[in-house]
């Protein structure tokens, strides 16, 4: 049985990816952080949860050994965790692109190193990683300036981890959303036109696809699912 990590596994995102890919067959195991707010709803006898606070580097490795050593691979490992916040440059000091480089930047590379080095062990797999637009190009980052470089970096971790992983089989992905139709963005956005926005499920097949044997010639993808929006 293939093996899928989803770390931000109690989020929108993060709940989608995973009833997908257990409903192709996957084994799965999802990280919340400890005490998580948003709880999680239990997915079948092939879903597991694991409490692990990604900012913490040594936990997140431990906890990529963890899932080697009970199903000795990891094919697939779907990155959801991040956060989000605004200000202008005038706004915003360092410690605000600090907590926004811990949230998006280091949450992904904590898990995203170790499973890449098993990935190359084994020969194959596929790293998702969250980008966003004004991660993209900077003059899309106005007026949310942490936000836009620390997700900027995950473009470039992604460029890195294919220059390295060629010839082995292993694909990063960074996956570009535009708004995502979810509960609080409904509520935090009232007016909007909900139907240019991009349901969570319609994500997840799109990442599933890219695991699937007619994506294999796939390399250096980046996934602008932005729907109507």
């Amino acid at each position: 049985m293939r093996t899928a990590i989803v770390t931000g596994a109690s989020g929108n995102l993060g709940q989608a990816v995973i009833k997908k890919f257990l409903a192709e067959g996957y084994y799965v195991v999802g990280t919340i952080i400890p005490n998580d707010p948003a709880g999680i709803t239990s997915n079948g006898r092939n879903f597991e949860t694991a409490i692990v606070d990604l900012m913490i580097e040594e936990a997140a490795k431990q906890f990529v050994e963890l899932v080697v050593l009970k199903h000795e691979r990891i094919d697939a490992a779907i990155l959801t965790v991040g956060g989000f916040a605004m200000g202008k440059i005038e706004e915003t000091k360092t410690a605000d692109i600090a907590n926004q480089y811990k949230l998006n930047f280091e949450t992904a590379y904590n898990v995203a190193r170790p499973v890449f080095k098993q990935m190359i062990l084994q020969g194959s797999g596929r790293i998702f990683l969250i980008g966003s637009k004004p991660g993209s190009a900077m003059n899309y980052s106005k007026g949310m300036v942490a936000y836009g470089l620390a997700k900027s970096l995950i473009f470039r971790l992604a460029e890195l981890m294919n220059e390295e992983a060629k010839g082995n089989n292993v694909v990063t992905s960074v996956v570009v959303p535009s708004t995502i139709d979810t509960p609080q963005n409904r509520k935090s956005m009232p007016t909007a036109d909900f139907s240019k926005w991009v349901l969570p499920e319609a994500i997840a097949g799109v990442i599933y696809f890219h695991c699937t044997d007619e994506a294999a010639i796939l390399r250096e993808p980046v996934i602008k699912v932005y729907g109507n929006g």
